[in-house]
């Protein structure tokens, strides 16, 4: 059986271009963001290990609330892919990432509405 280090940021509230309707497209939207990220695992984690040794949570946390300003995603779908390929893209260590994205201004009475995108390194 394989070692596994899953690193996660939950329940982000961040502002994206996002939409396919004319009312969304030329305003940010509110989405609740969670990332879990796959991580190679050494075969122990010393008192002293630094943190070179895993992969720091604020670059997760940046990877889902900043955007190149103007981009604009058609569908959340794209949002996620985007987070996810920014990860792959930081870190060669990232095995996969799971992308949960929620819309929030679609929810009538506090369900949530949205998706999961996994996606493994290739």
């Amino acid at each position: 059986m394989e070692d596994s280090l899953i690193l996660e940021v939950h329940d982000l509230e961040v502002p994206v271009l996002t939409g396919i309707y004319s009312e969304e497209t030329h305003l940010p939207q509110p989405l609740r963001i969670s990332v879990s990220v796959d991580l190679d695992c050494p075969a122990r984690f010393d008192p002293e290990t630094p943190l070179s040794g895993s992969k720091n949570y604020l670059d997760i946390k940046r990877a889902a609330t900043i955007f190149p300003e103007g981009l604009h995603f058609t569908l959340i779908e794209a949002v996620a892919d985007y987070i996810a390929e920014t990860l792959f893209l930081q870190d060669k260590r990232v095995r996969s990432v799971r992308v949960t994205i929620v819309k929030l201004a679609i929810a009538e009475a506090g369900e949530s509405i949205g998706i999961t995108l996994v996606r493994h390194r290739r």
